[in-house]
């Protein structure tokens, strides 16, 4: 009965003993995390700091290539419509032999900034920011719709089959107009800005998060 005895005694020492011991780990590895952690955080920071994630930043010539690569850098277009009178031979003898005409038209003109001007002086970095010397904007097309324009309306006097190139001077007039109209709204500072915009962009992809535009006299 005692050996009984002696062997139970024995085998809850163990065990509180057992327990006593994870216990003490435990309360060991809980203590020691924060020192580890930190630890590991110091090697991290030493490892970037000796062998860093290097930037890649083009050089000059490789920037200029990149930026002629746009070519005429499209940034607006205009869409405008306009009614033209062409006539000939008005006054008082106009239904005799007066030619006139209404001419609807409906043209386009696309503006923005010719990239192939860009030289390498007209880009330079200084304590890491770009500045840009941009040529200005300017209009690269003026064209009409000829599937939307057309003549409204055409008069021609009782001795005279008209001027064959009436028409074709109405269209010229519509297109002189036209560009005129878009000149007009300001379509040369919304396709500067917008240039300005896309190129932002288009330089902090090439690794340069500060670009400033300067505009060329």
């Amino acid at each position: 009965m005692k050996n009984w005895l002696s062997i139970a005694i024995l085998a809850i020492v163990a065990v509180a003993a057992y327990y006593m011991v994870q216990s003490v780990r435990q309360s060991t590895q809980q203590a020691v995390a924060p020192l580890t952690q930190a630890n590991s955080a110091l090697q991290t920071q030493v490892a970037d700091l000796l062998h860093p994630t290097p930037t890649i930043i083009p050089d000059p010539v490789t920037i200029i290539h990149e930026v002629r690569a746009l070519a005429r850098l499209e940034t607006i277009q205009y869409t405008i419509e306009q009614v033209i009178t062409a006539e000939q031979n008005q006054g008082t003898l106009d239904f005799l032999f007066g030619d006139r005409l209404l001419f609807v038209a409906h043209g386009s003109v696309i503006a923005g900034i010719d990239m192939s001007k860009i030289a390498p002086e007209h880009m330079q970095l200084q304590n890491g920011t770009l500045y840009v010397t941009l040529p200005p904007a300017e209009v690269f097309i003026v064209a009409l719709d000829n599937q939307k324009s057309y003549v409204y309306d055409r008069e021609t006097g009782l001795f005279t089959k008209g001027n064959i190139n009436l028409e074709a001077e109405a269209r010229q007039a519509a297109e002189e107009k036209i560009l005129q109209a878009a000149l007009d709204d300001g379509i040369l500072d919304v396709a500067q800005t917008n240039a300005e915009a896309f190129l932002t962009k288009f330089f902090d992809s090439l690794g340069f998060k500060q670009t400033v535009f300067l505009r060329s006299r």
